[in-house]
C-alpha cells in the first residue's frame, strides 16, 4: 500500500496560543510589589497548586465519591485506572455508580497542548479542541483543556453536581480554601450562597438560588477553577516528557534493535506518523485532527448493551455534520500502554473496543484484508475477521487498513509504542 502524504503539522502560532493560555495571567490579579516575572511565576504556582487540589477532590461530586483523578490516574498515564472495567466495557461509572457514559476516558496528559478548534478545509478535518468529539472547543475560555475540565462536574453520568455553584461552594470551603483564595482572590466570599447550599448539592435536580449578580460572579469563579485545573494539567507533573523515547533523543540511552525497527516502521510503511507526528524533542504524537478509522462497536460498552444500534458520531455529531460522522479526536500516543503494574488491563480507542497494542496495530494493518466477522463462519475477532465499523460513513481508507506489515513488523511497532510511556529511568530496558 503506498504511503499517504504526511498531514501538515500544527502551526507554531496555534501551538503557542494553546500553551500561552496556561502560562499567562489567567485571573487578572492586580500587579505590584514583586517584579512582573516574579508575580507571574507566583501566580502560575498558585494556580497549579489549587488546580491539583481540585483535580483530586472527591467532594466535587454528587455523592462525594468521584474526582477528576478517578478517571485520569497518573499511574495509568492519566487515564482509566480500573483494570476490570478496561477489560470489559471500558467506560467508567459516575458518582451515581449505576450510570455510565459511552466513551473511555482519554488521557489528561498532554491535553493542554491542543489548540482552539478550527476547520482545515485543505485536509477536510477539524483541528484542536478536547474530548473525543471536540465539544470543549476552547472558544470561550481560550484553551480547550480549561473548558473540558469544567464539564464533568455537572455531567449526570460523571460527577453529577446539580449546579456549577456546588463546585464553587465546596471547593472554596474545602480543606484547600487557603490555596483557593491565594490563587483566585476573595471575590468568592462576596457570593451570598443559601444556608442550605451544601444539602442542596447532594440532591439531583437542585438549583442554588443566587441573585443574578451573584450567579454571574459564581460563574467567573467556576471558570477560574477550569483554568486552574488546566494549569495543573499543563505542569511537568502531568506533561512529563520522561519516556524512553525522550531519553533516546537526549542521548541518555538507545533503542533496542526491535524498538529501532519499530520507530523506522512507524515513520514509513506503517504510516503512523501521518496522524501521530514524531518529529523532534517533545513530539506530542498527535496532529489534533479527527478521523474515523473504522473502529467496531464494543459489545461490552454499557451504551451498546443498552442500545445495540447505538452509533457514536463523534465530532460530526457535535457539529451536526454528516460529512464528519464517526470522526474522533486523534489522541496522543504518549503513555498509550502505561499502567500501574504489568498484567492489568487497558483499553484502546474511544469505546474501548481493543484490549492490547498488538490488537490495535494488527487492526491498522489488516482491517481491509480480513473479511467481515458478520459473514465469517466461526468468527474470531482480529484473527480471521474484523467486525464492521461502528460508523460506516467517512472511514479513512487512505492511511490504514492494508499496510502489508509482517507479524514481526507489527511486533516492532508495538515495541516502539511502549517506549512512549513516561517514567523511564536509567537501567530499565
Amino acid at each position: 500500500m503506498p504511503q499517504s502524504p504526511r498531514r501538515p503539522a500544527l502551526t507554531a502560532l496555534a501551538l503557542a496560543l494553546a500553551l500561552g493560555a496556561c502560562g499567562t495571567d489567567l485571573t487578572n490579579p492586580a500587579s505590584g510589589g514583586a517584579s512582573a516575572a516574579d508575580g507571574q511565576a507566583a501566580l502560575k504556582g498558585s494556580l497549579v497548586a489549587v488546580g491539583k487540589a481540585i483535580f483530586h477532590d472527591q467532594n466535587l461530586s454528587l455523592n462525594r465519591n468521584q474526582a477528576c483523578v478517578s478517571c485520569h490516574d497518573p499511574a495509568w498515564g492519566f487515564s482509566s485506572p480500573e483494570s476490570r472495567i478496561n477489560a470489559n466495557g471500558a467506560v467508567m461509572p459516575g458518582s451515581v455508580r449505576e450510570r455510565f457514559g459511552s466513551r473511555r476516558p482519554p488521557s489528561a496528559a498532554y491535553a493542554t497542548m491542543s489548540p482552539i478548534i478550527s476547520y482545515n478545509a485543505e485536509d477536510g478535518t477539524y483541528v484542536g479542541g478536547n474530548f473525543w468529539d471536540g465539544r470543549a472547543t476552547g472558544e470561550r475560555l481560550g484553551i480547550p483543556a480549561a473548558e473540558q475540565a469544567l464539564a464533568p462536574f455537572v455531567n449526570p453520568v460523571e460527577q453529577a453536581l446539580p449546579d456549577p455553584a456546588c463546585a464553587v461552594f465546596r471547593a472554596s470551603r474545602g480543606t484547600y480554601g487557603g490555596l483557593y483564595r491565594n490563587a483566585f482572590g476573595t471575590a468568592v466570599d462576596q457570593i451570598a450562597f443559601p444556608r442550605n447550599t451544601d444539602g442542596l448539592c447532594a440532591v439531583e435536580g437542585s438549583t442554588i438560588a443566587l441573585s443574578a449578580p451573584d450567579r454571574a460572579l459564581m460563574l467567573l469563579e467556576y471558570d477560574k477553577m477550569g483554568r486552574a485545573i488546566a494549569s495543573f494539567e499543563h505542569s511537568p507533573e502531568v506533561n512529563q516528557f520522561s519516556s524512553k523515547y525522550d531519553a533516546v533523543l537526549a542521548g541518555q540511552t538507545t533503542f533496542t534493535p526491535l524498538e529501532a525497527s519499530g520507530f523506522a516502521m512507524f515513520n514509513t510503511r506503517a504510516n503512523c506518523s501521518a496522524c501521530h507526528p514524531s518529529a523532534g524533542p517533545k513530539a506530542l504524537f498527535t496532529d489534533f485532527t479527527y478521523d474515523n478509522i473504522g473502529v467496531p462497536a464494543n459489545p461490552k460498552n454499557p451504551i451498546t448493551r443498552t442500545n445495540p444500534l447505538f452509533r457514536d458520531l463523534g465530532v460530526g455529531g457535535f457539529f451536526n455534520q454528516p460529512g464528519e460522522w464517526g470522526k474522533m479526536k486523534v489522541p496522543t500516543l504518549r503513555n498509550l500502554d502505561k499502567r500501574a503494574r504489568p498484567g492489568l488491563a487497558k483499553s484502546f480507542m474511544h469505546n474501548g473496543a481493543f484490549k492490547s497494542l498488538d490488537e490495535v496495530v494488527h487492526f491498522y494493518n489488516t482491517r481491509d484484508v480480513l473479511p467481515a466477522c458478520e459473514t465469517t463462519p466461526s468468527p474470531v475477532f482480529g484473527v480471521n475477521c474484523w467486525p464492521a465499523p461502528e460508523v460506516t460513513e467517512n472511514v479513512n481508507t487512505d492511511e490504514l487498513g492494508d499496510l502489508g506489515l509482517t507479524p514481526d513488523q507489527e511486533l516492532a511497532v508495538v515495541a516502539f509504542l511502549r517506549t512512549l510511556n513516561d517514567g523511564w529511568v536509567a537501567g530499565q530496558p
